[in-house]
């Protein structure tokens, strides 16, 4: 597979990752209440996303409710806010620059801007990949410490969200090293070799003396 080949599938784990982050996004499903130990109450289910709360009913009725303000949230969701939203729009924005610079489009001619436009193309997406993994990795560990804790009454379990942003993450990791190792590289049609006939230059014509 040539540079050109693995360019597609770099744009391609891109997009997934991006929809697997936009949903991630938008669900309401990071926090999920724990049926563990004495807290067995399946009358209802809470769910907790990064702009709502939702609470299932054993009937299936579902009622879900935006938050009031953000200081209402903890602190490792309100980051995840601002660093969910940013690492959406640097992915597409590093597909847009893609795009421009790769190998199978022909936004741009052939040259070395090519290379520089696809490396920076790249380094975006692994921005963007580090910035959906850290308020993933931060709300996960805020869950844990909190569902071990035997002061807290109130159990909260990981929510497929959570496991969707790690997905999408690595995606967006993997698609910008892809990017950055296979990005075009610039020829060498700069340097032109020269060539020299193999004839002796012609001698000087010799004067006969008397």
């Amino acid at each position: 597979m040539g540079a050109a080949g693995v360019q597609i599938v770099a744009v391609a784990l891109t997009i997934v990752g991006l929809v697997a982050a936009i949903i991630c996004c938008a669900l309401p499903r990071w926090k999920e209440s724990s049926f563990s130990g004495d807290n067995i109450v399946t009358a209802q289910v809470t769910q907790e996303g990064l702009w709502m709360s939702c609470v299932v009913q054993s009937t299936g009725q579902m009622q879900c409710k935006m938050y009031d303000s953000m200081l209402v949230l903890a602190r490792d969701l309100q980051a995840a806010r601002a660093m969910v939203v940013i690492s959406c729009v640097l992915s597409i924005l590093g597909l847009l620059v893609t795009f421009a610079g790769s190998d199978f489009t022909t936004c741009v001619e052939e040259g070395p801007a090519k290379g520089k436009i696809v490396l920076v193309s790249g380094i975006m997406i692994i921005v963007s990949g580090l910035l959906l993994m850290v308020p993933v990795s931060w709300s996960a560990n805020t869950v844990i410490n909190a569902f071990y804790d035997p002061n807290n009454p109130r159990k909260m379990e990981l929510g497929p969200c959570i496991f969707l942003g790690w997905a999408a993450s690595v995606l967006f990791i993997i698609a910008g090293g892809l990017l950055c190792f296979f990005r075009p590289r610039e020829s060498n049609s700069n340097y032109s070799a020269k060539y020299y006939s193999g004839q002796q230059p012609a001698s000087a014509p010799t004067k006969n003396y008397v």
